[in-house]
């Protein structure tokens, strides 16, 4: 960087949460632009400007790299539900509208990304079972979000695991165009509601 006085001024040191905020952005930039194959940390730090070593140490190795990219997704979308539920209407439509809405604003911000990167997740056991972690915790927190309407018996867990892919794959069809993001909103947030009458009669 030069100065007025033709000076070069040394570039400021990046902190390690800014360069981890940096190697992400691009990661996701990377992930967007030329698809999930093509993200390795050699083509990150080439493009972050830094060496090898410094990428991994802030990942360790690709699996690391996809997921630390998952958990930001998911940490995003826990907190954008958990928001809209806090302020929602305490009712099986408005939480159904919540959990739904979040689903689908989640994965549009992330635009065509983030179909890749759980596509890459089911590629080994260790991404798996992060993977499913994850998932289980969304769960979760829906259940205890729609419990209240779901009868003595509560939500079964195939009732939860219909309700997610339902989700995801609605979403992904939005994120791509197949469908709008207010049909992909209110199939999921249908999908929801019938789900959880299913169990409360059940119950």
């Amino acid at each position: 960087m030069s100065t007025d006085d033709g000076q070069v001024r040394p570039r400021r040191r990046l902190s390690r949460e800014e360069r981890q905020r940096q190697l992400l952005d691009l990661a996701w930039q990377m992930v967007r632009e030329e698809g999930t194959d093509a993200l390795t940390l050699g083509r990150l730090a080439e493009l972050a400007g830094v060496t090898k070593p410094v990428v991994y140490d802030h990942f360790g190795t690709r699996a690391g790299l996809l997921a630390a990219l998952f958990i930001e997704f998911d940490t995003r979308q826990t907190a954008l539900m958990e928001a809209a539920l806090q302020a929602s209407d305490a009712s099986l439509a408005g939480r159904a509208e919540v959990i739904a809405a979040a689903y689908v604003e989640c994965v549009l911000l992330q635009g065509r990304e983030i179909p890749g990167v759980i596509a890459a997740l089911t590629g080994s056991p260790e991404l798996e079972a992060i993977k499913c972690e994850y998932e289980s915790l969304f769960m979760e927190k829906c259940r205890a979000a729609l419990a209240p309407f779901a009868g003595e018996r509560g939500i079964t867990p195939a009732g939860l695991r219909g309700m997610l892919g339902a989700a995801e794959a609605l979403s992904h069809a939005a994120a791509t165009g197949e469908i709008s993001a207010i049909e992909a909103r209110d199939e999921i947030r249908a999908s929801i509601i019938a789900m959880v009458e299913r169990c409360a009669r059940r119950g």
